[in-house]
């Protein structure tokens, strides 16, 4: 499944939070997550950890924050390219 997949670079994995009306959370945390939330129009609440230590997020990883944020891997994939 990730075959067809590419990593991404940390500041397009940002880009896709944002465009999908994620906001990162203004909290101390130590190392490289950062946590990014956002509240739909329920008022479900939606959190997604993005991990950047090593420069990209690869495609497993994209897969998970997919996931965490509600929403399939291409539309991740698309709001990244926007």
């Amino acid at each position: 499944m990730f075959g067809k997949f590419k990593p991404l670079k940390c500041r397009e994995a940002k880009r896709a939070l944002k465009n999908l009306g994620f906001e990162k959370e203004n909290r101390k945390t130590r190392g490289s997550h950062e946590q990014y939330k956002k509240i739909d129009e329920n008022g479900r609440m939606w959190k997604v950890t993005l991990d950047c230590h090593k420069g990209e997020v690869s495609a497993k990883n994209v897969k998970s924050m997919a996931k965490q944020a509600g929403v399939s891997v291409r539309e991740f994939y698309r709001a990244a390219a926007k």
